[in-house]
């Protein structure tokens, strides 16, 4: 088995082989422009770009012409918030309490703009209350962000729900579906999203490429370009088109819609066995999430009285972390697990298990092995765990 085992697919994937043959040709024999449209090259290129968009298209069941291609998932968000909130000028916005950093810091800069925006709390399993949701909107509000599956706890909201609340008031319904378009099924017309955010390198494609899907009927919807010159992308998003990124999005697009009901399923099993073997040997662990409605390939684990850092420093042989990659360096636990109100002792020993495409039975069973290895020894040398242990036995 090579080592280090890789389990922090929610941070990122590897590039699938698949992915990068098709990708190759666009650095060197079809190196084309796909503005250029006074030559074979430039056709070329056009040509390869547009497959790609109705392959990003068809994973999400949108038309072609609705996918803006962005730098990535972090530039579609702003591009979904700040075009949104810049064309309409003022306003109000309801995001929830569990967004990735990229909707949270946007919405936090609009405020200081004059805009209002309202954060919506979860349960302890990361759910939004519907009922909350729609009693905060008021007659301002012309926009509804809430991510379709959290990328630390692997909750899934009720996306369907919240985009017939927006359509019921005539609200732009916007998603960050960066950790969910890979392993679950999106209908953005059945599911009523205007707005949907994806990234290339969440779905074993390369990094620096993503897309906005932007609905363009039903309701129409409008950004202000937040980049000029150029008018690329139907004058949304300026800026000379990634080729070479765009076909590897479009072709791990084309990948996770043939394979991703199997594909899932394997991963979700996977998962399910890391998460027995783990808790078959260890006490005082929690895991986080809504259990019956997660991301099939996410485990988030909190051991009680240790240090998230600790554990992973001491699992040398494991690629995983302690949140959101965005994050990874804060000591504090996140704004997620504050949210769903995980207590101070589980909370700051948490660690995120992302389970990926070529993730193995042997690496499953390799990685609960040094979880419980170090854990059982950060424990036994933990002064804070044995006052607890004690405390514990004190009160029986």
């Amino acid at each position: 088995m090579k080592l280090p085992v890789f389990l922090d697919h929610h941070s990122t994937t590897p590039v699938d082989p698949r992915v990068l043959e098709a990708m190759l040709p666009f650095f060197t024999e079809k190196f084309g422009n796909a503005a250029s449209r006074t030559h074979a090259f430039g056709w070329q290129a056009e040509e390869a770009v547009e497959t790609a968009r109705l392959q990003v298209a068809s994973l999400i069941k949108a038309h072609p012409q609705e996918i803006v291609f962005t730098s990535g998932a972090t530039e579609a968000n702003n591009l979904a918030l700040l075009g949104a909130a810049r064309e309409r000028k003022t306003g109000h916005i309801i995001a929830s309490q569990v967004e990735h950093s990229s909707v949270l810091e946007t919405c936090g800069y609009l405020e200081t703009q004059g805009f209002r925006v309202t954060y919506l709390s979860v349960d302890t399993l990361g759910r939004i209350n519907l009922e909350e949701l729609e009693g905060a909107i008021g007659k301002d509000t012309f926009m509804i962000s809430v991510l379709s599956a959290n990328n630390e706890i692997g909750t899934r909201q009720p996306v369907s729900e919240i985009g017939k609340i927006a359509k019921k008031h005539g609200i732009y319904f916007h998603t960050d579906a960066a950790q969910s378009v890979g392993l679950i099924e999106h209908d953005v017309n059945a599911e009523g999203i205007d707005l949907l955010s994806l990234s290339a390198h969440k779905i074993y494609g390369p990094k620096g490429v993503g897309a906005l899907y932007v609905r363009r009927r039903s309701p129409r919807v409008s950004l202000e370009p937040q980049t000029h010159g150029g008018r690329h992308e139907r004058g949304i998003r300026s800026g000379t088109l990634n080729v070479p990124g765009i076909i590897g999005l479009g072709e791990a697009a084309q990948l996770c819609l043939e394979s991703r009901r199997v594909e899932s399923a394997r991963i979700g099993e996977l998962r399910d066995e890391l998460q027995a073997r783990v808790l078959a040997g260890l006490t005082q662990v929690q895991v986080n999430g809504d259990l019956s409605n997660r991301l099939p390939n996410n485990l988030s684990l909190s051991f009680a009285f240790l240090e998230s850092g600790s554990i992973l420093s001491a699992m040398r042989d494991i690629a995983a972390s302690s949140g959101s990659a965005c994050a990874s360096a804060q000591a504090e636990p996140s704004h997620v697990l504050k949210a769903i109100k995980l207590s101070e002792p589980f909370a700051r020993g948490t660690i995120r298990l992302g389970l990926g495409r070529f993730t193995t039975l042997e690496e499953v069973e390799l990685t609960a092995h040094c979880i419980q290895e170090a854990v059982q020894k950060l424990r036994e040398e933990s002064q804070t765990w044995k006052f607890a242990q004690t405390d514990l036995r004190s009160n029986l």
